[in-house]
């Protein structure tokens, strides 16, 4: 069989070549489509350049819109708090008859609060937990020469702690009432703090010359929650009613909700204060039922114990707390530093999970898993569990006029030594620790298993 040509040119073979007439309009079709074709392709690439120069200048619509808004709000600190909205509705606020001062009495509150979280919906989840921490100062320079850098160094520690928990902090260095000083100054600014601060459902004061020990706790809220408890103090029941001991309680620390109870409470406390025209009867009444206060004068924690004393049923409202360090005598505590930090290295060292490394805004969920390894550890006095907080009453950082039972290197030392073994808890997020408790200026570069691997 011979096979068929093949022919060189195409148009030979092709219907349309039939006609070299019927074959020009296609042939003039087909150029016109060539040329769109390469115009859409130039513009498409013109946009896809464009596209990666330049920011776009307008907001996508539909499902679109909607999902770039969500990926927005991810980014923000805390998507379910808005703090740029306040309506114009009207609130407490707008009563001109309302008063900051611990003199004037606050009524309704519990109404006028709530009021104000209906207004601002964002703050009402989560506002059973919100804490802000209040603690202060005097105004003036400290008399003691290093009075004023310790005290920095204590409000650091609280700011480090506050940050970790994400807890809102307040510094006082002014007297919210002229006649209410020294350890009376607290509660004009405790209640100042509660106007201020609607959306909290705690006030925690913490004197000026206590710091965090233990940056991993977290207060057990619950606890106080269980029986209504309205205000938290470390102290104990016994001291109170059978040894009637001024020293039962300590009132340099303490935690109370934000409601009328605290409001009414305060007030009454407060009567007992120097603003009271019947401020020089109390020292006297008080001084006769606890027999081992030491100056005449009535005092805010010596004016708490004699209200309990005098009324039991206050008991109900009022946690002493003493299962742990809500706060604890500096002079029992520093010297087990040492050894708690070799108790917590040994932890560390036999678990890899506490030791991992860590962003510090994760912190509590490290403190969660440490919990199983510290159940034999106990709590307070001899106790290797990390303090919570460590008060140093009786040093008087800022006038230098300590107890005399102390010596003042003591003190000082003590400090230094307390605040660097809080500090290494914080530093360790950041890569660094103090190897030797008494030098505030030397760190060290934790290795990668730390304390695992290395000289420690």
């Amino acid at each position: 069989m011979i096979k068929p040509e093949v022919p060189q040119n195409k148009s030979q073979y092709s219907p349309m070549a039939k006609s070299s007439v019927r074959n020009k309009p296609f042939s003039c079709f087909s150029d016109g489509f060539l040329y769109l074709g390469g115009a859409l392709l130039a513009f498409l690439l013109v946009w896809s350049l464009w596209s990666y120069t330049v920011p776009h200048s307008f907001e996508p619509k539909g499902k679109s819109a909607t999902n770039h808004a969500q990926t927005q709000q991810c980014v923000r600190e805390n998507p379910a708090v808005n703090l740029g909205y306040d309506p114009p509705d009207q609130t407490f606020y707008d009563d001109q008859e309302l008063s900051y001062s611990i003199e004037r009495p606050m009524k309704n509150w519990d109404a006028k609060r709530k009021e104000w979280l209906k207004r601002h919906p964002s703050f009402a989840p989560g506002a059973r937990d919100r804490v802000v921490v209040v603690t202060g100062s005097q105004s003036k320079p400290c008399k003691n020469p290093i009075g004023d850098h310790l005290l920095l160094r204590f409000f650091k520690n609280k700011v480090d702690y506050c940050r970790i928990h994400g807890y809102d902090i307040f510094y006082n260095n002014v007297l919210l009432h002229p006649k209410m000083s020294s350890y009376w100054a607290k509660l004009p600014v405790v209640k100042a703090a509660m106007l201020a601060h609607p959306e909290a459902e705690w006030i925690w004061w913490v004197d000026s010359d206590a710091m965090f020990t233990d940056m991993e706790y977290k207060l057990p809220l619950r606890r106080y929650d269980y029986r209504n408890h309205n205000l938290v103090v470390h102290g104990w029941e016994k001291l109170i009613y059978k040894e009637k001991s001024w020293t039962a309680l300590n009132a340099g620390v303490f935690l109370i909700r934000n409601c009328q109870w605290s409001m009414d409470f305060m007030e009454k406390w407060s009567s007992m204060g120097p603003m009271s025209s019947e401020y020089k009867k109390w020292g006297p009444i008080q001084r006769s039922v606890f027999k081992d206060k030491l100056f005449p004068e009535s005092d805010d924690q010596s004016g708490l114990i004699y209200m309990l004393y005098q009324d039991k049923g206050l008991m109900d409202k009022i946690y002493l707390e003493g299962e742990y360090y809500f706060e604890g005598y500096w002079a029992d505590i520093v010297p087990t530093y040492d050894n708690i930090t070799e108790k917590y290295t040994e932890l560390e060292k036999e678990d890899g999970k506490l030791r991992r490394r860590h962003a510090e805004k994760v912190s509590e969920q490290y403190g969660v898993f440490r919990e199983p390894h510290l159940k034999e550890a106990g709590n307070g006095k001899g106790s290797w569990r990390r303090p919570f907080i460590t008060h140093f009453t009786g040093c008087q950082p800022c006038s230098g006029d300590h107890n005399q039972i102390y010596h003042g290197e003591t003190c000082w030392n003590g400090m230094v030594k307390a605040l660097n073994f809080a500090d290494n808890q914080v530093l360790r997020k950041y890569g660094f620790v103090h190897p030797d408790l008494l030098d505030s200026g030397t760190v060290t570069e934790t290795p990668f298993d730390y304390p695992d691997d290395g000289p420690w």
